[in-house]
């Protein structure tokens, strides 16, 4: 029987995923919710009506990933999501409500809801928006963190997120920022040096909010940078110079993953499967427009774009997110669908015969009488994971954590948990030891080790597959200072030094490398479940077994998971000095 068409929130359910004790054979869970030959996609099993009604910790399931009280580092490990759309978006369907919803039972700490900036929107949206988000933090309590935000068009660049910390001036803030700054508000999408200018004064704007209290926090990440080319690697480093505090790292692995499986839409990774334009870099190779096991280029390529700005000594950190438009899967449909939407910026009519332009908001989804296969997005928490070290829960917290670089990222569940630390050989204490983007200092040449300890998935994911870690990969990049050229998209002395074959262990993994630092650096891994792999963008003296290029329509996501972590950094002090 399908749900009430009245609650879209939830979907018809899907049998409960098999505990690790259980070993359930290989997509068991595919079989037995009918969507085995749907390309891995299972109906999410949401909170029934009354579960929620009964407040905090109704119908959750249990989470993958670090324990939530504070481990042997001293933080609470929080999951979630910082680009998420809701009915705001003109391209998107769900209540902010649903959304909560869905990522409660999805595993998810916090979400951000991140509706696109246009003229609808900022003609109508931002105070019923308001209204919703207040509601929704009530609704759920400390269960789920609730953020709001903008997919904003930055000026001559593409789309990027911006995460407001909550707070009397949020509506003020976001209904300024969007009329003064959004490139589709004030037609400022072309790559002109005006425009690019009017991107600096933006973050410089949000910086200002910070520091004057307007708003207590705000970060900004861009997101999908390769997927059209436009955000150049100058603008990149210009952005964080703008606003150093503000401008923390970008999306790493875009959302859409849902939209490569082959029985859905058979499309690229994260609808990479464009191509260069006008307004594109023309350093970026034609292999930039697609992903890499399903990563951006920038971060997928060993001793790249993402490796460039490392090598500087930037603090810039990676996430993923599932770009939540629409759930792949869900039993539920935008009541837009039956009229084609001829561009990604087009703003479609609905069915009740009122325009998306002059109301800012879509109807409730509807109840759709099967799966939907169409859809691009997974649920949230049902791919793609970003895991932030927080000193506690609460949303600060989580955006410190994130500015702090205490992130790391992981597709289908790959692995359950991780920890990672940098620490001086024979010592012992917190000054000779780092974490996931701390800093290891150390007095000239020393023996150090990187030792992480991986917990094996154990349980069944989303798609109803048990994962398998079949290598772990250690990257190790040196620090050489600002780069002489603003456009350099390589970083020559990054390079994979070590891979550990992981096949067939289960339980807690426990991986040591020793090496002698003798230079700034810094160091980054990443693992796979070995199912496709090829030499890295650079070559395979750089990275001989990295993640292969997606081909549009080829490439079954489920088929093809990583976890990459953010780094740690290491400076080595000369006795010259005097450190």
């Amino acid at each position: 029987m399908h749900h009430d068409p009245a609650d879209p929130s939830a979907p018809q359910t899907a049998p409960a995923p098999a505990t690790g004790a259980e070993k359930p054979a290989r997509r068991g869970f595919l079989r037995g919710a009918g969507l085995a030959g749907a390309g891995g996609i299972a109906a999410l099993t949401a909170p029934t009506a009354a579960q929620a009604d009964k407040g905090k910790g109704a119908g959750k399931p249990e989470k993958p990933g670090p324990p939530k009280g504070p481990g042997t580092d001293g933080f609470v490990w929080l999951v979630g999501d910082h680009h998420l759309h809701s009915q705001y978006s003109n391209d998107a369907m769900y209540r902010i409500e649903d959304q909560a919803r869905r990522a409660v039972a999805g595993g998810l700490d916090w979400i951000v809801i991140t509706d696109h900036g246009n003229e609808p929107f900022a003609a109508h949206s931002i105070e019923p928006q308001r209204e919703d988000m207040l509601a929704a933090r009530e609704r759920f309590g400390d269960e789920l963190l609730l953020f709001n935000g903008l997919e904003w068009n930055i000026p001559a660049g593409e789309h990027t997120t911006l995460i407001m910390a909550p707070g009397e001036h949020e509506a003020e803030v976001l209904q300024e920022f969007v009329e003064r700054y959004d490139a589709n508000v004030v037609d400022a999408r072309p790559g002109t040096s005006e425009n690019e200018a009017l991107a600096l004064e933006a973050l410089g704007f949000l910086e200002q909010t910070r520091a004057t209290g307007r708003l207590e926090d705000v970060l900004v990440l861009p997101n999908h940078p390769a997927r059209k080319g436009i955000d150049s690697p100058s603008e990149l480093r210009a952005w964080q110079d703008a606003a150093p505090e503000v401008v923390i790292g970008f999306e790493g692995a875009p959302g859409h993953q849902a939209a490569s499986l082959p029985a859905g839409m058979a499309r690229g990774r994260g609808l990479y499967d464009g191509g260069s334009s006008e307004h594109s870099f023309p350093g970026y190779p034609e292999e930039s427009y697609r992903t890499w096991g399903g990563f951006d280029w920038m971060t997928a390529t060993v001793g790249g774009v993402w490796d460039s700005l490392l090598a500087e000594g930037r603090r810039w950190w990676i996430t993923t997110t599932s770009d939540g438009h629409q759930g792949c899967g869900d039993w539920v449909k935008n009541p837009v669908d039956e009229l084609q939407q001829t561009g990604y910026d087009d703003i479609p009519y609905n069915d009740a015969g009122d325009t998306f332009q002059t109301t800012g908001v879509f109807p409730p989804p509807v109840n759709a009488g099967r799966p939907v296969v169409e859809y691009s997005s997974f649920t949230p928490g049902a791919y793609n994971r970003t895991w932030v070290g927080a000193t506690d829960r609460s949303h600060r917290a989580v955006m410190e954590g994130m500015r702090a670089g205490r992130m790391w990222v992981c597709f289908g569940d790959l692995i359950a948990s991780l920890d990672m630390t940098l620490r001086v050989v024979g010592r012992g204490g917190k000054p000779h030891r780092a974490g996931l983007g701390a800093t290891l200092e150390v007095d000239g040449p020393t023996e150090v080790e990187l030792v992480l300890s991986i917990e094996t998935a154990s349980r069944v994911n989303h798609a109803g597959l048990l994962p398998q870690l079949a290598r772990v990969d250690l990257i190790l990049g040196k620090v050489t200072g600002p780069a002489e050229d603003r456009e350099t998209i390589t970083a020559p002395a990054t390079k994979v030094v070590t891979s550990w074959d992981t096949s067939g262990r289960d339980g807690t993994l426990e991986l040591n490398h020793r090496f002698t630092l003798e230079e700034d650096s810094y160091l980054r891994v990443r693992g796979t479940d070995g199912k496709r792999s090829q030499p890295g963008f650079l070559g395979a003296d750089v990275d001989p077994h990295g993640p292969a290029i997606d081909v549009p329509g080829e490439v079954d996501a489920w088929e093809d998971l990583w976890f990459y972590t953010n780094p740690i950094f290491a400076s080595v002090r000369s006795a010259a000095s005097g450190g």
